[in-house]
């Protein structure tokens, strides 16, 4: 397995190296002009269609750059936002989301909860979201095809619906599979989750495949992060004896979670080989994140496995519910969520996310070592 402690932190060495490099990222050449960004996830990138279609993120999500609930499970911005951000574009709208939407550049078929195969939190799993791609891209291609009754060509509304020609020259983000093993360990044993990633890759591998032949070509595929260092996790696996590392993290968690990663990046090289056409840019979210959290304190963030909102400890209150357990208020947020990794214990906080979107972007934590902005250059 490539993905060791040993090896993060050898790449980290060259941080200093890394951040004089992020100012640049902002500013730097976009040679690809990617002209929409189509998203396909979890939570960890909804900007709003688990809100639409399945009932409203409450306050105090949002309350630290929207001011209000956005949709995110998050204070503020979600690492799919930054990256739209680094590429010039606005930031991505929910597909179920019908109110004051625009697919003009792009759209977010991300789902809180979803997984890669059904069964998983959510109904909206990785093939109903690309269904719903191949609804918007059907149906947006037909509305700029329209001729009217006399023979002439009817223009569409080009604020707020993608151009068919923008397809083929988009870029294509997954972030998802976090569900998959969450699911898996809640509902059956380490060497059951363990089993079932080849079928998970094989569900992965046919969706990729279905974009591709719909024309998709630019694919950046995030891999999981680090399952075992969210609060939630460790909060229910931290009284087994030798359960955690040196960071608190939950070991065997990580590193199912490591033994999907790298499955996931042999099953990238296959793609990449076999869809001969396409560019894959495969990332490493993983060490980010781990970075952050063996890092915490000299990065200026408290202790990784406190987090600002809502309550795992004895009672389970969702962050944006108030509750009153023995004289003790919960669902208010903490006073600086900017000086927490994580938001309410499974989802992180905007200061991480744009920590972790600026070690992505730059594609020094990428395979091939590629910035975002030149992900359509094959190497």
């Amino acid at each position: 397995m490539d993905s060791r402690p040993e090896v993060w932190v050898f790449g980290f060495l060259v941080l200093g190296f890394v951040g004089r490099q992020l100012g640049a990222a902002a500013v730097a050449s976009r040679s690809c002009g990617f002209p929409a960004v189509y998203n396909f996830g979890d939570s960890n990138s909804d900007t709003g269609a688990k809100s639409a279609a399945l009932g409203g993120v409450p306050p105090p999500n949002g309350v630290t750059f929207f001011d209000k609930p956005s949709g995110r499970i998050c204070d503020g911005r979600l690492v799919i936002d930054f990256i739209a951000e680094n590429l010039g574009l606005p930031y991505l709208s929910a597909y179920l989301d019908s109110i004051g939407t625009s697919f003009r550049h792009g759209a977010n078929f991300a789902v809180s909860g979803s997984s890669i195969r059904p069964g998983g939190y959510s109904p909206i799993h990785l093939d109903l979201q690309i269904n719903q791609f191949s609804q918007l891209k059907s149906r947006t291609t037909d509305l700029y095809n329209q001729v009217s009754s006399n023979g002439k060509k009817i223009t569409p509304c080009k604020r707020s619906i993608p151009r068919p020609e923008d397809f083929p020259k988009a870029l294509y983000t997954f972030d998802i599979g976090q569900n998959d093993i969450a699911v898996g360990f809640q509902y059956s044993s380490e060497e059951q989750v363990r089993a079932s990633i080849p079928d998970i890759l094989d569900k992965f591998s046919k969706a990729v495949q279905n974009l591709y032949d719909q024309g998709a070509r630019f694919f950046w595929v995030h891999n999981t992060g680090p399952l075992g260092c969210l609060p939630y996790s460790v909060i229910n696996n931290q009284s087994k004896p030798g359960n955690l590392d040196q960071h608190g993290c939950v070991k065997p968690v990580n590193e199912v979670a490591m033994e999907f990663n790298s499955q996931l990046k042999y099953r990238v090289s296959k793609l990449k080989a076999q869809l001969v056409h396409s560019t894959f840019t495969y990332v490493d979210v993983y060490s980010a994140k781990y970075y952050l959290i063996s890092n915490a304190k000299n990065l200026g963030f408290e202790d990784p496995m406190d987090f600002c909102c809502g309550s795992y400890y004895g009672y389970h209150v969702d962050c944006g519910t108030l509750a009153f357990v023995n004289g003790t208020v919960y669902g208010y947020p903490c006073k600086e969520p900017s000086r927490h990794i994580s938001w309410d214990g499974i989802h992180y906080s905007e200061a991480a996310n744009k920590m972790i979107a600026k070690l992505i972007v730059s594609g020094s934590l990428s395979d091939p070592p590629i910035s975002i902005a030149d992900a359509c250059q094959p190497l």
